[in-house]
């Protein structure tokens, strides 16, 4: 299929509808100052997007502006209160979070502590040995 495009400014109209953006810095910033206690939540960029940590482990996504909670028996809770999708074309789905959603629904750092509880421990990586130097 060809599509013909009018100008050069059309084609980055087309383009532009095409791609996703990346999730705004106030978007992770609004998100977070919704969580408590604020100090035990963090964001961390990955790859133009962020994921949400809870005491240190992933718990979710924030992609396109919007929170992906993962599912995992601890979110059950919110199967009847959020739509569920892929945070990124291939990911698996999870609980979407949307902007209203986030004062409303109750306990939701709560969850987001269980999530993190129910997460395996963190590995430690081993020290890589360091190869002798040729001269």
């Amino acid at each position: 299929m060809k599509i013909e495009l009018p100008s050069i400014c059309g084609a980055v109209a087309f383009l532009k509808a095409q791609i996703s953006m990346a999730t705004e810095k106030e978007t992770v910033e609004f998100i977070l100052a919704k969580l408590r206690p604020r100090n035990r939540f963090s964001a961390r960029a990955m790859f133009g997007e962020f994921a949400l940590y809870a005491d240190d482990k992933v718990v979710g996504l924030i992609c396109d502006d919007r929170l992906f909670v993962k599912i995992v028996p601890a979110s059950k809770v919110l199967e009847t209160q959020c739509e569920q999708g892929p945070p990124y074309p291939g990911a698996k789905p999870h609980y979407i979070v949307d902007e209203g959603q986030l004062s409303t629904i109750e306990k939701l750092s709560t969850i987001l502590f269980a999530i993190a509880e129910s997460l395996p421990a963190k590995k430690s990586k081993p020290k890589s040995k360091k190869l002798p130097t040729r001269r």
